[in-house]
């Protein structure tokens, strides 16, 4: 491996919080915000690991609160480069809740965050590439293309007739 390339192992990031009273709601669970918070720190981290570079955030993807984060949980995030392009790169996180009197850890929420490297001057700088090891990383390296088209032409930045990636899902070409 060469020194543009990098494996999602070296920029990950494990990021561990306790859920304190401050951090909740009135129903004792971890507020929404707090929670996409603490996500856009650990991708941040991570993003900037990958590009050894500041990073600023493009975008969120989904974040869907399937199960409530309760009061004394610790909370785990752990995030990861998918793929980079240019100047950005997609990050998976995923976050966990653990009731450690219980024994019981749950899957709360995962997103993709995408982040974009820029220099001192503020403009987008080339990042290394992203060589996936695991199947889990493979498998989202290659569908990472398709998220990104789905993001740009979700944002207007790319005509939906361009995204081949997408119409290839839908169509045989």
């Amino acid at each position: 491996m060469n020194n543009n390339q990098k494996t999602p192992k070296e920029s990950q990031v494990t990021m561990t919080e306790l859920v304190l009273p401050n951090d909740t709601n009135t129903f004792n669970n971890l507020m929404g915000g707090r929670l996409l918070y603490l996500m856009d720190i650990a991708s941040a981290i991570c993003s900037q690991r990958h590009s050894n570079s500041v990073v600023v955030t493009a975008s969120v993807d989904n974040v869907s609160f399937s199960e409530p984060i309760a009061l004394g949980e610790v909370v785990t995030l752990k995030a990861k480069v998918t793929r980079a392009f240019n100047s950005s790169m997609e990050v998976f996180i995923s976050v966990t809740a653990e009731n450690i009197p219980e024994g019981k850890i749950k899957q709360s929420n995962s997103a993709f965050y995408t982040f974009v490297a820029i220099d001192e001057h503020g403009k987008p700088r080339p990042i290394p590439e992203v060589v996936p090891e695991t199947v889990e990383e493979i498998e989202l390296y290659k569908g990472a293309l398709r998220r990104r088209q789905l993001r740009l032409v979700l944002a207007g930045r790319m005509k939906p007739n361009e995204a081949h990636e997408l119409k290839s899902i839908f169509f045989d070409e």
